[in-house]
């Protein structure tokens, strides 16, 4: 959620902080502004001008943005850059970040929330402090000038610390005063927020993709951490403005998993490499007949001791915990609860300080599993993170970490990172299973070596993409689809369902095959699209009797299923999309990509924006 970018160096600052901005679209945004200090302005409608800080900002995509800044014509070598998914106010342009204080002497943006922030409001105006804006944000600028103003009239840095201590809630915020052109400074307390180390320039940014076409050297600030960033200086300091020493972090991403590559949508690129992704963490993992986890400690040495696993996550990280609970049950024989993240801490959950919770997220930022994890520490538990950045939040408070591997995705929706997570769930549940001897020496290497054919399976089913795309060309104007299965074909639907709505804007609902009866076949109309999947042979039968159940009633009936099952199935089902035989406890991570590829090409087909869904964001960092 929100994009933050800040520069200073010997480069156009607005172009810098425009292209990094570009790179941080795929979080969601309403709304897009950049402040220079020093800018040369030639057109002043369009700005909020200081005596030294142009602000140059609006509603709408960065494209607009870009227009309004041709208009200004703005030029400097120091700024800071925002693309806001709005929280507080609604999206326009004088909500639009960045904000600056009543006099204009400071500008701010801000990725967060302020909870506190109407007592500050009342008490900045009770002393003279105007607003324009219904922000949270403009709080916080107010503020820093009026500790600069009367407390620390030569140091910007303190008013900044001071003002920090008043804060309650969420931040991410890069800082200009027009009094120091030669610096900027940024602060963070529970979203995310990396420094970028350069030559005679340095960057701060709220995720690497935004700096990586100039430096691979950062610092990853850490909460209640403040920076002071100068073209040739990075000062770190904690929340009582003591100096910090931060160790450098290189960046080892493949800087072209940033870009399209000549595919049309990052989504579709990020689909195809899905084998590639799988091959990283699969073998990073499985070597010689053996799952590597000696530096997963709860595993190798606290397995047998392990009574009870909590699963938590949100979203397409909640549902490959769906699929994960089945398959640690079924292997490890440890029972599993899981838990939507937001909601976990209300919950009030039982748990004892034998359990293990299993936290999974693609940014290892998301706010509410952040939260989750932090409840599972206080009450006892160890903590198993399952995420795809390095150095994120909830990697460093883990007390393993088991990297997906899947480098950076840019889309929205999740694909490849999902593919990974259940990868990463598999291995985690064999790795427990031959740790606890609930499998056998024998059908634990069958099933390492069915593992590693996945990337290959997954391949195949790629090159036959072509099918669901004319699949998606005859039927993409469904005005409701229902997805249906049974055990992990379940688990299955459910991703498949959100990840047609949340890219196609189609309604789309999944369901256990066996609830049909309980109410939800009532919705069932002639013409209704259902997806169904077929691949659990003990199920088959089951499910098969809910295909006929709906096909009855009019329904048009896309099928998901094993190549063996495919003459069964197309006796019922309307149009099979097969994928190959396979262990049957491991098809979640072949049968999604299908599913992946339908929304995908409805989405194409309706005109909508693949990447960037409207009202999506990729990384929710705010409550």
């Amino acid at each position: 959620m929100c994009g933050i970018v800040g520069y200073i160096g010997k480069k156009d600052a607005v172009q810098v902080l425009v292209d990094g901005l570009k790179k941080l679209e795929y979080r969601g945004y309403d709304s897009a502004g950049i402040a220079v200090y020093g800018g040369k302005n030639e057109n002043k409608r369009n700005t909020c001008t200081g005596n030294n800080i142009v602000v140059v900002k609006c509603k709408g995509r960065l494209d607009s943005l870009q227009e309004k800044i041709k208009n200004s014509i703005i030029r400097g070598n120091m700024g800071i850059g925002h693309t806001r998914w709005a929280t507080h106010g609604e999206p326009n342009d004088v909500n639009s970040h960045p904000h600056v204080s009543h006099s204009s002497k400071i500008a701010v943006v801000h990725n967060g929330i302020i909870e506190n922030y109407t007592e500050l409001k009342e008490f900045l105006e009770s002393e003279g402090f105007e607003f324009v804006s219904d922000t949270d944000t403009e709080v916080i600028a107010n503020l820093i000038e009026y500790f600069y103003k009367y407390y620390h009239k030569e140091e910007i840095t303190n008013a900044v610390v001071n003002s920090l201590k008043l804060l309650e809630g969420t931040y991410a915020l890069g800082i200009m005063c027009e009094d120091f052109p030669d610096r900027f400074i940024v602060a963070r307390k529970g979203s995310p927020l990396v420094i970028g180390l350069g030559e005679n320039e340095n960057f701060a940014a709220s995720d690497i993709p935004a700096i990586l076409a100039h430096t691979r050297n950062t610092y990853i600030l850490d909460d209640d951490e403040v920076a002071l960033i100068k073209q040739d200086q990075v000062i770190v300091y904690d929340g009582f403005g003591n100096e910090v020493k931060k160790e450098v972090f290189k960046v080892d991403w493949d800087i072209t998993a940033t870009e399209k590559s000549g595919y049309e949508h990052f989504m579709i690129k990020e689909i195809c490499e899905e084998p590639e992704a799988l091959r990283n963490i699969i073998n990073s993992r499985i070597k010689d007949g053996e799952i590597v986890a000696g530096d997963l400690s709860i595993i190798e040495n606290e397995a047998a001791r392990v009574n009870k696993i909590f699963i938590v996550a949100c979203g397409t990280a909640y549902h490959a915990g769906l699929v994960g609970k089945q398959v640690i049950e079924t292997l490890a024989k440890i029972p599993v609860e899981i838990s939507i993240a937001s909601e976990f801490r209300y919950q009030d959950p039982i748990i004892s300080p034998g359990d293990l919770v299993i936290v999974i997220s693609q940014s290892g930022e998301t706010i509410y599993t952040l939260f989750a994890l932090r409840e599972a520490k206080r009450a006892g538990a160890r903590v198993l993170s399952i995420v795809n950045t390095v150095g994120s939040s909830i990697a460093r408070e883990s007390d393993n970490v088991l990297y997906t591997l899947a480098e950076p995705e840019i889309a929205i929706a999740s694909t490849k990172a999902y593919n990974n997570q259940l990868a990463a769930l598999y291995i985690v549940a064999l790795a427990f299973a031959m740790k606890r001897r609930t499998v056998n020496d024998r059908a634990a290497l069958e099933i390492m070596e069915e593992i590693k054919r996945i990337p290959e399976l997954v391949a195949e089913v790629l090159n036959h993409r072509e099918e669901v795309q004319k699949f998606a060309a005859r039927h993409y104007n469904s005005k409701s689809v229902f997805f249906i299965g049974r055990g992990l074909d379940y688990a299955l639907s459910v991703e498949g369902s959100l990840k047609l709505k949340e890219i196609s804007y189609i309604h789309s609902e999944a369901y256990a095959g066996g609830e049909l009866k309980h109410g939800t076949i009532a919705l069932i109309e002639e013409g209704t699209l259902v997806v169904a999947c077929v691949t659990q042979n003990y199920l088959k039968d089951k499910i098969m009797s809910n295909i006929k159940e709906v096909k009855a009633r009019g329904t048009l009936v896309l099928a998901v299923t094993q190549s063996r099952f495919t003459c069964e199935v197309s006796r019922t089902a309307d149009i099979v999309i097969t994928i190959p035989d396979m262990n049957q406890l491991l098809v979640p991570m072949v049968a999604i990509t299908p599913l992946q590829l339908l929304a995908y090409y409805f989405a194409v087909q309706k005109g909508c924006d693949v990447d960037k869904p409207r009202n999506l964001a990729k990384s929710v960092t705010v409550e």
